[in-house]
């Protein structure tokens, strides 16, 4: 896992190479297995491998999505507001899970956030991929994890390059 960790870097170019369904399948599992809040699983998952669709996603926000039309894949992480209060969270945690399991298999990925991020044409983005996906009003749509094939090469953080000034011990300040 910590090699995972350390290699692991936001991929935003991907090659023009379908993800297996046997990788696709071991992703959607990740997805699943993804610990929440009392075991509720208040998330949800849309798997986007249809190009069109992967097109129209990334128009969902003027900046940061544009990536998504070169992804082969996209998953949509929505999180049921009535099932637990706790579904931003646990959609989070999903999503990074996702990633990690990603990296594991050579793949690259990218978070877009899309919860509380504005769209183009007066509309939110959540709005914007509500509409398009047919997801209902009562799911929170958190992110949208592009994935593929790297077709850009990036070395992970060294750990000089790390802000180690950002833990403390046993109370706020301790060093």
């Amino acid at each position: 896992m910590i090699n995972i960790l350390r290699n692991r870097r936001s991929v935003r170019k991907y090659q023009d190479r379908a993800v297996e369904p046997e990788k696709v399948e071991i992703l959607i599992e990740a997805l699943v297995r993804s610990p929440t809040s009392r075991s509720i699983n208040p998330w949800e998952f849309i798997v986007v491998d249809d190009n069109a669709v992967t097109s129209k996603l990334s128009r969902c926000k003027p900046h940061g999505a544009g990536f998504l039309e070169g992804a082969p894949l996209a998953v949509v992480i929505l999180g049921d507001t009535m099932v637990s209060d706790t579904c931003v969270e646990d959609c989070s945690i999903a999503a990074i899970t996702l990633q990690y399991a990603a990296q594991s298999v050579g793949l690259g990925s990218c978070w877009c956030q899309v919860r509380l991020r504005e769209g183009g044409q007066g509309k939110s983005a959540e709005c914007y991929i509500r509409e398009l996906l047919g997801i209902p009003e009562r799911y929170l749509v958190e992110c949208i994890v592009g994935i593929g094939y790297p077709g850009e090469g990036k070395e992970g953080h060294d750990q000089e390059s790390l802000d180690w000034r950002k833990v403390y011990y046993n109370s706020y300040g301790e060093q």
